[in-house]
């Protein structure tokens, strides 16, 4: 009886398991990668959607504020590729 309990429990600590470094390390990549496209994304979207109300106000300003738009949401998409890189090199 002592020996079947001993056994059972190597065999399971043997077995891989979520918890091990491996799957950890792949769970943590996984999940930073997917907030940081979710943070980049609602980012962009308050850009736009205020660019759209600044423009809806004043119209002769739109060519500004177009400008100013598309720039910013560049320096945010490039933001959120390099976090992306960083988070997936992490499972790596």
């Amino acid at each position: 009886m002592a020996s079947d309990g001993e056994e059972g429990a190597s065999s399971h600590s043997n077995s891989a398991t979520f918890l091990d470094a491996d799957g950890a390390r792949k769970l943590g990549g996984s999940i930073g990668a997917g907030l940081v496209i979710m943070g980049g994304a609602a980012g962009i979207g308050r850009i736009g959607g205020s660019a759209v109300e600044s423009m809806a106000r004043q119209p002769e300003a739109a060519g500004n504020i177009s400008t100013a738009t598309i720039i910013t949401a560049a320096m945010i998409e490039g933001a959120t590729l390099f976090a992306v890189v960083v988070t997936l090199l992490a499972v790596l």
